[in-house]
C-alpha cells in the first residue's frame, strides 16, 4: 500500500521540474525585433517571425526602433524572395511615443511557382543511363511553389546522383535562375560537369604504423575495375573505425592524375594509429556489491592487422578474475570479430561461490551499421559451493560440487534507435540461446534462452519528452533447479534490472534470506525522460520483475521499484544518476539504491 505515494511523488517531481523549467524559460523571454503585421497565412507568419529574430529588450528609443524595422523589412523580404514571393510590398514603420515598437507590415503578393527545369551537361556528358537516373532525382514538379532550397537542394541531389553512379567528379557549374515575372514562374537552369566515369583499382596504404596493407586490401567492399561508388568507400572507412586501433582514418580517391595505365583510379588509405598500450586501473564501491579494483594493460593493433590484446585482473566483492583475451577484427571476413578469452573466476555471491577456469571463443559478424549476431562456444570447469532450496523436504540445501560445463553460444542483436547512448526513437531486439551440457558430479543438458526488446517514443517536438520502455523474459528448458549450476540460473535486482533492489535480491529466497535462484525471469521497465535546459533531463522510471521455478514466467511473485534521476548531457552520452526504492521491501532490503553511470538506463 506504499507504493501509490511513491509513484505520485515520482510524478509531481518530473511535473515541478518541468514546471521550473518553463518558469525559468519564461523568465528569461526576449521580445521580437519587429511586429510583423498583415493578412498572412500561420505558416508564413512564423518563419517571417524566424527570419527577423528576436532582441534581448524592447528598443529604448525611436531611432532604435526604426533602424530595427528597417532590419526586419530586409531580413522579411529575403525571405519572401527564398518562400518564391517575389512581388511582395513591404512597409517598415515605428509605433508609440514612450514604448516605441517596430513594425513591418507583409503583402506577400502572389507566390510563383516552378516552371520548366532544364539540365545542361558540361562536356562530357554522362551515359544515356546515368543521365536518365540523376534526372529523374530532379524532384522539381511544374507548378509547385518556386522555393530557393528546393532549387538548391535539386541541384545537389543531380551531383550526388552522379557520384553514386561513378562520376566521383562531378560538380555544379554556375546555374541560372530566370523569374518571369509575367507568368509567374521560376525556371531553374542547372549547369552539371559530370567529368569522366570513374573506375577503381587496389589500394595505397599510408600509416607509420604496423598495418599490413595486404589485410587492408582485403578489407574493401570493390574489386578492380569497379565503378566507383561512395558508399563503398565509405564502408571501409567504417571497417577499419570499428577495429578501435586507429585515432585517425582517412579513406579517399586518388587524384586524377594518379590513374592507371588501364585507366583505374587507386584509393588512399591514410591510418593514424592509437597508442600502441593502454594501462587501465579503477576502482569501485557499491553498497550492492561492495569493493572493486582493476587493473588491465591492452595492447592496440597486434599482428598487423588491427588486433587487441587485454590481460590483467579484477578483486572485488562478488566477481574476482585474472587472465586475458585478444580480439581479431575481420576475422576471415569483413565484418566479422574473433574473441578468444581465457580467466581464472572467483565469484562470492549470497546463492553460490564459484571458483573455476573459464575458456571462450565467440565469431561476431555485423550486419549493416548496427545489428549483428554472434556464436561460439565455451568450457568452464571448476568448484560450485551452492546455496539451495529442496524441493521435495521443503528445506534449505548446501552442497559441493566439481563441473565441467560445455556451452554453445548464439546471439542476434537489432538496433534501430537513433544514438548507442541516448536514444530518442526506434527501437532494440536481442535475443540469445544458450544448449549447456554439464559434467562431473551431476551430468545434465539444458536450454537457456532469453529476449529483450526496448522502444523509445518522442512525446514532443524536438524529443523533449520521451517515454522509454523495455521488456526481458529468460526461460530455462530441460533443466531442474537443483541440477542446472547456480551461475546459470536467473536473477534479478540491481542497475540493470529492477532497480530499488541489490543483486540478486528480486529473487524469492530462502529461510536464511539467501536469494534463490530460478528457471524463469520476466523483467520490464518504463521511463519518461523530460529535458530540462540543454544539458539537463529528469527522469521518473517505475521496474517490476519476477523470478520463477518453472520453464514460463511467474508473474505471481512480481516486486516493483520506483525512482528518479537526472541525467547530464556530454557530448559523447549522458552520466546518468538514479535513486530507487523498492516498493516490496522485505527484510535484508535496503530503503533505497543509488545508481551513477554513464548512458541511459537502456
Amino acid at each position: 500500500m506504499t507504493s501509490r505515494p511513491k509513484l505520485l511523488l515520482a510524478g509531481h517531481l518530473i511535473g515541478g521540474l518541468a514546471l521550473w523549467a518553463a518558469c525559468g524559460h519564461a523568465a528569461l523571454a526576449d521580445v521580437p525585433k519587429a511586429q510583423i503585421r498583415g493578412e498572412i497565412d500561420a505558416e508564413l507568419r512564423r518563419q517571417l517571425e524566424q527570419a527577423v529574430g528576436r532582441a534581448d529588450a524592447a528598443p529604448a528609443n525611436r531611432f532604435e526602433a526604426r533602424r530595427r524595422a528597417r532590419s526586419a523589412m530586409e531580413a522579411a523580404q529575403a525571405l519572401l524572395r527564398s518562400e518564391g514571393y517575389y512581388q511582395p510590398t513591404l512597409q517598415d514603420d515605428v509605433e508609440g511615443e514612450d514604448t516605441p515598437v517596430a513594425v513591418v507590415a507583409v503583402t506577400p503578393g502572389r507566390r510563383f511557382v516552378l516552371g520548366e527545369t532544364t539540365v545542361t551537361w558540361v562536356a562530357p556528358a554522362p551515359d544515356a543511363v546515368t543521365e536518365q537516373v540523376v534526372t529523374k532525382d530532379l524532384a522539381l514538379t511544374p507548378g509547385e511553389p518556386g522555393r530557393a532550397a528546393d532549387v538548391l537542394a535539386a541541384e545537389g541531389r543531380i551531383v550526388a546522383s552522379l557520384s553514386r553512379e561513378g562520376y566521383a567528379d562531378a560538380k555544379a557549374e554556375p546555374r541560372r535562375v530566370v523569374v518571369d515575372h509575367a507568368s509567374f514562374t521560376v525556371q531553374p537552369n542547372f549547369n552539371i560537369a559530370s567529368g569522366a566515369l570513374v573506375r577503381l583499382d587496389g589500394i595505397q596504404v599510408r600509416t607509420r604504423g604496423s598495418t599490413n596493407p595486404d589485410w587492408v586490401a582485403g578489407l574493401a567492399p570493390w574489386k578492380a575495375g569497379d565503378r566507383y561508388d561512395p558508399e563503398d568507400v565509405a564502408e571501409l572507412e567504417r571497417r577499419l573505425l570499428d577495429t578501435g586501433v586507429y585515432d585517425g582514418v582517412n579513406v579517399s580517391l586518388a587524384a586524377p592524375d594518379q590513374m592507371t595505365p588501364e585507366g583505374l583510379r587507386p584509393v588512399v588509405v591514410g591510418l593514424s594509429d592509437r597508442a600502441r598500450s593502454l594501462l587501465e586501473a579503477g576502482a569501485t564501491y557499491s553498497t550492492a556489491e561492495g569493493v572493486g579494483v582493476d587493473i588491465f594493460q591492452t595492447r592496440f593493433n597486434r599482428f598487423g592487422r588491427a588486433a587487441t590484446v587485454k590481460y590483467g585482473g579484477r578483486y572485488a566483492s562478488i566477481d574476482s578474475r585474472l587472465g586475458g583475451e585478444v580480439s581479431l577484427p575481420h576475422w576471415r571476413k569483413p565484418g566479422r570479430t574473433l574473441r578468444l578469452s581465457s580467466y581464472l573466476v572467483n565469484e562470492q555471491t549470497d546463492a553460490y561461490d564459484r571458483s573455476a577456469v573459464s575458456l571462450n571463443a565467440d565469431l561476431s559478424q555485423r550486419i549493416g551499421k548496427t545489428s549483428f549476431f554472434t556464436y561460439g562456444l565455451g568450457v568452464d570447469a571448476g568448484q560450485y559451493t551452492e546455496n539451495r532450496f529442496d524441493p521435495i523436504t521443503q528445506a534449505p540445501i548446501t552442497f559441493d560440487r566439481d563441473l565441467a560445463i560445455v556451452t554453445g553460444r548464439a546471439a542476434a542483436f537489432m538496433d534501430r534507435s537513433n544514438d548507442p547512448l541516448d536514444p530518442t526513437r526506434g527501437y532494440r531486439l536481442y535475443v540469445s540461446a544458450q544448449p549447456t551440457a554439464v559434467a562431473g558430479e551431476d551430468t545434465v543438458l539444458f536450454l537457456k534462452t532469453e529476449g529483450q526488446a526496448t522502444a523509445y517514443l518522442p512525446l514532443q517536438d524536438g524529443a523533449k519528452t520521451i517515454l522509454a520502455g523495455r521488456a526481458r523474459l529468460g526461460s530455462i528448458i530441460g533443466g531442474a533447479e537443483l541440477t542446472v549450476p547456480s551461475d546459470r540460473l536467473f536473477y534479478s535486482g540491481g542497475g540493470g534490472s529492477v532497480r530499488g533492489y541489490s543483486y540478486q535480491s528480486i529473487n524469492p529466497r530462502l529461510p536464511d534470506n539467501t536469494p534463490r535462484g530460478g528457471l524463469s525471469l520476466f523483467e520490464t521497465s518504463l521511463e519518461v525522460r523530460h529535458d530540462i535546459g540543454a544539458k539537463f533531463q529528469a527522469v521518473a522510471f517505475l521496474d517490476a520483475g519476477a523470478v520463477g521455478f518453472q520453464e514460463t514466467p511467474n508473474f505471481n511473485n512480481m516486486r516493483y521499484g520506483a525512482g528518479v534521476g537526472v541525467r547530464y548531457k556530454l557530448p559523447f552520452g549522458p552520466v546518468r544518476a538514479d535513486i530507487a526504492i523498492p516498493l516490496d521491501k522485505r527484510e535484508g532490503d535496503s530503503n533505497f539504491q543509488l545508481y551513477i553511470s554513464i548512458g541511459q538506463a537502456f
